[in-house]
């Protein structure tokens, strides 16, 4: 192999310092990661920008900036950043996750979504003397929807006669949940259910199979979550 003469190593020189090739190839890889296509233009784009870097960077060291006891602290943690993002980054290449890992953390959402999706409505209050009003009253013949315009404290679902639309019964805190999932189609609660945000009273209107997206459809983000949980724990 013929070795290239040092100076086919650097793109550009700028006052007599030059800008070696790689820093172009490190920005190039940070674009690559991000989704764009290596080309001509991205190259010739990254070396004006390296040619400004260095341009004020030579700038700011003639005014001794760099000699600044903030600047250099800076610098330090700058310098200590790269070096942390290079050891996660070799932590993650030499511990992927495997199509096995991915497919059991799957089966465990999916366990724990459950098969079911519910269509309720709500009325959410201050005060359970309040809530226990609003049952008594629907139980005589009130409209539930009317009274959720009118007294729910849920801006999101009032507005709508208390109408929660479909969701998985997770989405909700759990004493909402466990509520939720004892009622019978058409049925409210009997007695309020309290929350961290008040007083509910419940009614299930709808029970539907749930469409849970194909473990193709989501595996890159459950392959990421799995790295970041293993991140986390190294």
């Amino acid at each position: 192999a013929i070795a290239l003469p040092a100076f086919a190593q650097n793109v550009a020189t700028v006052n007599g310092t030059a800008i070696p090739q790689s820093r172009v190839d490190v920005l190039v890889t940070e674009q690559k990661n991000q989704g764009a296509p290596d080309s001509d233009q991205l190259r010739a784009a990254i070396k004006e920008e390296l040619i400004r870097r260095e341009v004020l960077s030579q700038e700011a060291r003639k005014k001794g900036l760099e000699k600044s006891a903030p600047v250099q602290a800076q610098m330090e943690m700058a310098r200590q950043a790269v070096l942390i993002r290079a050891y996660l980054q070799d932590f993650v290449k030499a511990h992927p996750v495997s199509d096995a890992d991915v497919k059991s953390e799957y089966d465990k959402i999916k366990t724990q979504l459950g098969d079911k999706e519910y269509k309720a409505r709500h009325i959410l209050v201050e005060k359970e003397a309040d809530a226990k009003a609003i049952i008594a009253s629907i139980k005589k013949g009130a409209k539930f929807e009317d009274i959720a315009k009118k007294q729910s404290k849920d801006p999101g679902s009032g507005a709508k006669g208390g109408d929660l639309d479909w969701a998985n019964p997770s989405s909700y805190v759990s004493e909402f949940t466990e509520a939720l999932v004892k009622l019978e189609k058409g049925k409210m609660t009997e007695t309020p259910v309290k929350s961290q945000f008040g007083w509910h009273i419940i009614r299930l209107d709808d029970v539907r199979q749930a469409e849970l997206p194909k473990l193709e459809e989501v595996k890159p983000q459950v392959a990421q979550q799995l790295q970041q949980q293993k991140l986390a724990k190294f």
